[in-house]
């Protein structure tokens, strides 16, 4: 079954930079849980530590597209090494002033300044589509490997913080992911036989990298005009994508709480995770044979139908084993929907800005979830906790509208001819 998987992981420098990158992205999913539990157990206030894990997440949103227009012009090394480096110390000023009892400022200011470090999913999957630039079922299969490994990174990431925070000390989460993501980034960035060729702003070779060339694949020969259109066009669809995220999150948690079976709300969102990992998996497996802007309002679509279920699910009779089925089956859609968004978005954005557009995407997401926690915690408080998930519904079929409305320019942005037209995809045998 993963026959195919193994074909794109042993190419050269492969499997090296996904274990890399896997390392860097658990760090990540573990920071956030991390920076929760020790705030509220050092300061006794979940919401002091809500709001400071919320400022990182405002930085990260702000700063990870210049990050990522950075890398694309100086080259992955060159940005991830220092930034990582920069960012560490303001994470230890964080340790010091949670253990120390620092005024609550000083945890706002330090938990930003080290929230300042590239997207690394957006930077391994620049290397695939590099590396797999003659081979587009290649490239689905890279994404959907790279999805799936973030949907294990959500399941696995928090679990492992909870469990350093509470069988080590408050500050060992934190600890921990720090140590990861520096591992991951330096590695990552010593693999520089499968970094992508620099560029200039214009697309044209960067003079600071002899031997390098740009990537001249035919999926960018489109203007940049229409990339940014292209773009432009996705960012509401991922801004929507992320509503959906965080609401379904705060209405779990608040639904198994009400019900009295807090003790399953991790296992709940688990099985989100699950159901979206397993899916992408499968969803790499098919050879696309429609244009990635057909799937990904085909995956919109299941995406809103399949959480219809869930306030009916999540009610105050509803039983635990029937929410986990309808979760179970609600995350099943997300994976093939964000695999095809990140397709576009790789096929709408010229090579020389590809990681700014990846990381955009991202932080439109990252405003989507924190949007979608407000607003789905201010719905499940007002009475049954299961109406929380009617946002969810509401955010899925509003990316569904959004992402028809931009039907058009998402074919224009589309990989092709100047004129738009696609451009036949080549199969796997003819890319070998």
């Amino acid at each position: 079954m993963f026959a195919s998987y193994r074909r794109i992981l042993s190419l050269p420098g492969a499997l090296a930079f996904t274990l890399y990158g896997l390392l860097a992205r658990l760090a990540m999913s573990m920071s956030g849980v991390s920076v929760v539990a020790m705030v509220a157990e050092r300061r006794g206030s979940y919401a002091l530590a809500g709001a400071v894990s919320a400022a990182g997440l405002a930085t990260v949103a702000v700063v990870m597209p210049l990050l990522g227009r950075l890398v694309d012009r100086y080259g992955q090394a060159r940005v991830a090494v220092p930034a990582t480096l920069t960012a560490s110390v303001p994470l230890a000023g964080l340790l010091v002033c949670v253990r120390l009892g620092a005024p609550t400022w000083t945890l706002f200011v330090c938990w930003a300044a080290a929230s300042t470090v590239p997207n690394v999913g957006g930077m391994v999957r620049a290397r695939w589509t590099h590396l797999l630039r003659d081979d587009a079922a290649g490239r689905h299969l890279a994404n959907s490997l790279e999805q799936a490994l973030d949907e294990l990174c959500f399941m696995t990431g928090p679990v492992l913080a909870v469990l350093l925070c509470g069988s080590l000390l408050p500050e060992a989460g934190l600890i921990g992911a720090g140590l990861l993501c520096a591992s991951g980034m330096f590695l990552l960035a010593s693999r520089r036989d499968t970094e992508p060729p620099l560029s200039g702003s214009g697309g044209t070779p960067d003079a600071t990298a002899p031997g390098r060339t740009a990537d001249a694949h035919p999926a960018r020969s489109g203007a940049p005009a229409r990339g940014r259109r292209g773009l432009w066009a996705l960012l509401p669809v991922f801004l929507c994508t992320g509503v959906v995220f965080g609401a379904l999150e705060v209405t779990t948690l608040a639904c198994a709480d009400a019900g009295g079976h807090r003790a399953w709300a991790g296992l709940l969102l688990g099985l989100v995770a699950a159901g979206s990992c397993v899916s992408g998996l499968a969803f790499g497996l098919l050879r696309p044979r429609r244009p990635a802007r057909t799937r990904l309002l085909v995956g919109l679509a299941a995406m809103t139908g399949l959480l219809l279920p869930l306030p009916l699910a999540g009610s105050a009779g509803g039983s635990p084993a029937l929410l986990a089925l309808a979760l179970f089956a609600a995350g099943s859609a997300t994976a093939p929907t964000m695999i095809s968004g990140m397709t576009l978005v790789q096929e709408a954005v010229p090579a020389h800005r590809l990681n700014q557009g990846m990381a955009a995407a991202v932080s439109a997401i990252l405003i989507g979830i924190s949007a979608g926690s407000a607003l789905g915690g201010l719905v499940a408080g007002q009475g049954d906790p299961a109406s929380g998930y009617l946002v969810l519904v509401g955010a899925a079929a509003a990316a569904l509208l959004v992402a028809a409305a931009g039907l058009r320019v998402l074919r224009g942005a589309g990989p092709g001819t100047p004129d738009g037209r696609d451009l036949r995809e080549p199969s796997v045998g003819a890319a070998r």
